[in-house]
């Protein structure tokens, strides 16, 4: 078996590990990342960059090449019951940089990542590289077997960071318990073609027929479809022309191109999960992103979040870990700072999951418009609320570029 070794070896090369590697690096810390896939050109459902990790590019001098990249603005949200559009949130009056939300596709957001990495010696990117458990000596994490299309790999690592999303092998090996805090919804999601001449704003329906998400991506429109947990068998069992009949009652813009929906092959599946780790961490070893929480798809935040646990990570652990003085209260500091905003924020998501979604799924009624959400219409100022709770999240985190080394 080969043998490397590094300061910190991260599993995932998704938002959380690639950031965390980045801001590592350029603090001077020696830094592999994994990932195991052979590039990052897959088809996401993470592309909501929210206002406060483009805030974050900004204070790292990264937010102007981001930005030249393909993505859609959405600077404004609404939603639409029973035909009757209510104007939800309003980000363009968030004190950042970027006041909007970037619909991105992911692999441009990691590419961006990746290739200012490249730029610093410390910086290691390992591709078709599968993390496939971790290695231990008398009760400390001290590096990762990795299989490679060239052979096993064993990387030694003063810490292993878990960064490998919700279906973690690490988190599996480690035993650490896992919260799970239910979720009564799973999504349908699929795509629709979108003429230029369409409406522009992403927004939500809701009526009789339930609900449905309507992402505005450029040539197409990204559509989720919630419904009860494990009902997708029921649904399918209907027939997909019952399925294309529905969404045309719920956008009837969308008439004409509904058909692309061909087959079930089209829609994707997506097991919602909220559930976070009671302890993140073990000797050595450091779990963020899904790894430590798994997010509801509600207000699109699993990225950011992820991000953000990556920047205090990063800025918590970057001087210890290249002096080498390394302590498990550097790891549970990172806990400490994230696992408040991750536990607000899920609480918000159970709290729309029974209160908003499973009633807006399930009503097989026509929908009456609530009077509170009639205010926002009539007063926008309350609209500036959901896009600082959304835009920028609990706690949002900040880089403070006198850590640099690079």
């Amino acid at each position: 078996m080969r043998e490397l070794s590094t300061t910190c070896c991260i599993a995932g090369g998704g938002p959380a590990g690639m950031m965390l590697g980045y801001l590592l690096a350029r603090q001077g810390v020696d830094v592999m990342v994994l990932e195991k896939h052979e590039d990052f050109f897959r088809d996401f459902r993470g592309d909501t960059v929210h206002p406060s990790t483009l805030q974050a590019f900004d204070e790292m001098g990264l937010l102007e090449g981001y930005l030249k990249r393909p993505f859609q603005k959405t600077d404004r949200l609404a939603v639409e019951i029973e035909g009757e559009t209510v104007p939800l949130a309003d980000f363009r009056h968030l004190p950042v940089a970027a006041p909007f939300i970037a619909m991105m596709p992911q692999w441009e957001f990691l590419d961006h990542l990746a290739n200012a990495g490249r730029e610093m010696d410390e910086f290691h990117l390992m591709m078709s590289a599968k993390a496939e458990r971790y290695t231990e000596e008398a009760g400390r994490v001290t590096g990762l077997d990795v299989s490679t299309p060239d052979g096993p790999v064993r990387i030694k690592a003063d810490l292993v960071v878990g960064a490998d999303g919700r279906g973690s092998a690490l988190r599996a090996q480690s035993g650490l318990l896992v919260k799970d805090l239910g979720a009564p919804i799973d999504v349908f999601w699929f795509r629709l073609p979108r003429s230029s001449g369409e409406a522009a704003e992403s927004l939500g329906r809701v009526s009789a027929d339930g609900m449905m998400v309507m992402i505005n991506r450029g040539d197409y429109w990204q559509c989720a479809l919630p419904f009860p947990k494990g009902a997708d068998d029921e649904i399918r069992a209907q027939g997909l022309p019952a399925l294309r009949e529905r969404i045309k009652r719920m956008a009837p813009e969308l008439a004409s191109t509904v058909d692309a929906l061909a087959s079930w092959d089209d829609l994707k599946l997506l097991t919602v999960q909220v559930n976070r780790l009671d302890l993140w961490w073990r000797t050595g070893l450091l779990f963020i992103g899904d790894a430590a929480h798994a997010m509801s798809p509600v207000g699109g935040v699993g990225v950011n979040l992820a991000v953000q646990d990556a920047i205090a990570a990063a800025r918590i652990l970057g001087r210890s870990l290249r002096e080498g003085a390394l302590t498990d209260g550097d790891l549970a500091s990172v806990q400490k700072r994230r696992e408040w905003p991750t536990k607000v924020t899920q609480s918000a998501q159970v709290f729309a999951h029974d209160f908003v979604l499973v009633p807006a799924i399930t009503a097989k009624r026509k929908i009456r418009m609530p009077l509170f959400l009639r205010l926002f219409k009539w007063v926008p100022l309350l609209r500036r609320l959901p896009a600082r709770a959304v835009g920028m999240g609990v706690r949002p985190e900040h880089w403070d570029t006198q850590l640099d080394r690079n």
